[in-house]
């Protein structure tokens, strides 16, 4: 097994209460272990930021998830990450990285995304009014197929060890389909790593660091579910075949 993203709890946990199943992701409840290792997980934040050419105080805020593990042995760990990125070729060795593998195929996505900005280029360059409407039109379209491509490729295994990608989750759910980013958030990152590792899921949370969102939508430090446009097809398909389901009317 892959340990090195494993933290170990600074805390003393030995008096508190293990969950006996995965909380709800969708639900505001906090367990309590998991409210230990975020709060442990903010001090690595807090500390290791600087290395990461991300100053909180200036930029957005991101939304970071803990996940509580108990490992073959019975201990237990945590996994952290951030949601999406910090940014392009920024990366931190202790976050669980991306479901996603940006070298499948020669690397195309890199590949496209430099001909969408090249694209972009050319578009805010160009001053024939007719040019630019086909530019546009070709960028959209170009768009539209690397993100297609994307999510064919992001593939998710559930705790029975089945696998789908994004558009299979999505088209069986009441979504249809996957909207931008969808995939990308902490909460079904972590799941996955686990699953991949063996460790068993114990508790989940996810919380908002850095400046808030417009409208005061994220704040810092506070705790907030799982989305659900993005992310409950995803984890529900993940959780679905075990004892640890999600109810749909639980939240």
């Amino acid at each position: 097994m892959d340990n090195h993203l494993l933290f170990n709890f600074i805390t003393d946990i030995y008096n508190i209460s293990i969950p006996a199943r995965l909380n709800n992701p969708f639900s505001d409840h906090t367990p309590a272990i998991s409210t230990i290792a975020a709060k442990e997980f903010q001090n690595f934040i807090a500390t290791q930021s600087h290395l990461w050419n991300y100053d909180f105080r200036i930029r957005k805020g991101k939304m970071f998830g803990v996940l509580v593990v108990q490992n073959k042995d019975s201990s237990y760990d945590y996994l952290g990450t951030v949601s999406g990125q910090l940014q392009r070729n920024t990366l931190c060795e202790k976050f669980v990285p991306s479901v996603f593998d940006d070298s499948i195929d020669n690397y195309f996505i890199n590949r496209g995304m430099t001909e969408l900005t090249e694209l972009r280029l050319q578009i805010e360059s160009e001053i024939e009014s007719s040019k630019i409407l086909s530019l546009k039109e070709e960028r959209k379209q170009k768009s539209k197929a690397l993100q297609q491509r994307l999510f064919d490729n992001y593939n998710f295994i559930n705790l029975a060890g089945e696998e789908k990608n994004i558009l299979e989750i999505f088209q069986s759910s009441e979504h249809g389909h996957p909207p931008s980013g969808a995939g990308d958030c902490a909460a079904p990152r972590l799941l996955q790593y686990a699953i991949q590792q063996g460790l068993r899921p114990i508790a989940l949370s996810e919380f908002w660091w850095g400046n808030p969102l417009h409208n005061n939508e994220r704040e810092h430090g506070v705790f907030y579910p799982a989305c659900k446009e993005k992310c409950r097809p995803i984890l529900e398909y993940m959780l679905q075949d075990t004892s640890l389901y999600i109810n749909r009317q639980q939240a």
